[in-house]
C-alpha cells in the first residue's frame, strides 16, 4: 500500500488510537507504582501465596483437562453425528455466560447438595473453597478455548495421511499419537496457553465458589474493596508481570516443540 495514500495514513491512525486504548491503562498503572509500594508487595506472604495458588491451580486444571479434551477436539474434528452443531454450541456456552451465572451453576453442581459434591463428601472433601472447586470453576470458563483450537487444528491435519497411517496397518491410536498429534501441536499448545491464561485471570466464577484460599484476582478485588485502590495497585502490577514471564515461557517452550516436531518429520522423511 502506498504510503502517500490518505487510506494508509487513516489506517495508522485507528490502529495507532486501538493500541494506546490498550497500552495507556496499563502503562498508567505502572507508572504510578512506586518501587518501595512495589518490592513491600512482592515480600508479602499473603500476595505469595495467592499467586502462587493461582499458577498451579489453573496450570493443573489445564492439564488434566486436556487429557479429555484434546482427543475430544479430534473427535468433533473428525466425525460428524446427530447434534453435532447443538455440540460445538455447548462448549461456546460458558464464553458467553456471566461469569457470576457461570459460577452459581457451577455451584449448584459441586456443593454437597449437588451431583459432583455429594460424591466428594463420600470421600471427605469438600469442593467449595477449596483449591478443587477453584481449578473447576477456572476450567469450566476457560475449557472452551483449548478444544475450539485444537479442533481446528485436527481439521487442517490432511485426512489423507492418517488414513494411510490406517491402510500400513497402524492402530488408530498409533495414528493419533504419532500423525495427528504432532502435526497438530501447535493449535494444541495454542489452546493450552489460551486455556492457562483464561483460567488464571478467572475472577467471577472462581469468587462464588471459593472466596477463600483467595486466588491473585480475588486477592486484588479485596484489597480495592478494603482499602482502595492505591493499595491493589501493587499486587495487580506484581501478577500481571508473573503472568507476562509465565506466558513467554509457555510460548518459548511450545515453538522449541513444535521446532522440534517440525526437524523430526522431515529429518525421517
Amino acid at each position: 500500500m502506498n504510503r502517500n495514500s490518505p487510506f494508509y495514513w487513516i489506517l495508522m491512525v485507528l490502529s495507532s488510537l486501538v493500541l494506546l486504548f490498550l497500552i495507556a491503562p496499563l502503562l498508567g498503572m505502572f507508572l504510578k507504582t512506586g518501587l518501595g509500594e512495589f518490592f513491600e508487595t512482592a515480600k508479602d506472604k499473603e500476595v505469595q501465596e495467592s499467586v502462587w495458588l493461582t499458577v498451579w491451580v489453573s496450570f493443573a486444571a489445564t492439564f488434566v483437562f486436556a487429557i479429555a479434551a484434546v482427543p475430544f477436539a479430534w473427535l468433533l474434528a473428525r466425525k460428524s453425528f446427530p447434534l453435532k452443531n447443538i455440540v460445538n454450541g455447548i462448549i461456546d456456552l460458558p464464553i458467553v455466560l456471566p461469569h457470576t451465572a457461570a459460577g452459581i451453576a457451577l455451584l449448584g453442581f459441586i456443593s454437597r447438595d449437588g451431583f459432583l459434591g455429594k460424591a466428594a463428601s463420600l470421600v471427605g472433601l469438600n469442593l467449595v473453597n477449596n483449591s478443587g472447586g477453584i481449578a473447576l470453576a477456572m476450567a469450566f470458563v476457560s475449557l472452551p478455548f483449548l478444544i475450539n483450537s485444537a479442533r481446528d487444528g485436527f481439521a487442517s491435519v490432511p485426512e489423507r495421511l492418517e488414513k494411510a497411517g490406517l491402510n500400513l496397518g497402524a492402530s488408530p491410536a498409533r495414528v493419533f499419537f504419532t500423525i495427528s498429534l504432532p502435526l497438530a501441536w501447535r493449535s494444541i499448545t495454542t489452546g493450552f496457553v489460551m486455556m492457562f491464561a483464561r483460567g488464571m485471570s478467572e475472577f467471577g466464577a472462581v469468587v462464588i465458589i471459593a472466596y477463600h484460599p483467595m486466588i491473585a484476582p480475588v486477592l486484588i478485588y479485596d484489597r480495592f474493596n478494603s482499602f482502595g485502590l492505591s493499595y491493589a495497585r501493587p499486587a495487580a502490577v506484581l501478577f500481571i508481570i508473573i503472568a507476562l514471564v509465565v506466558f513467554t515461557l509457555l510460548r518459548l517452550l511450545s515453538v522449541r516443540r513444535v521446532t522440534s516436531v517440525t526437524e523430526k518429520k522431515y529429518a525421517d522423511s
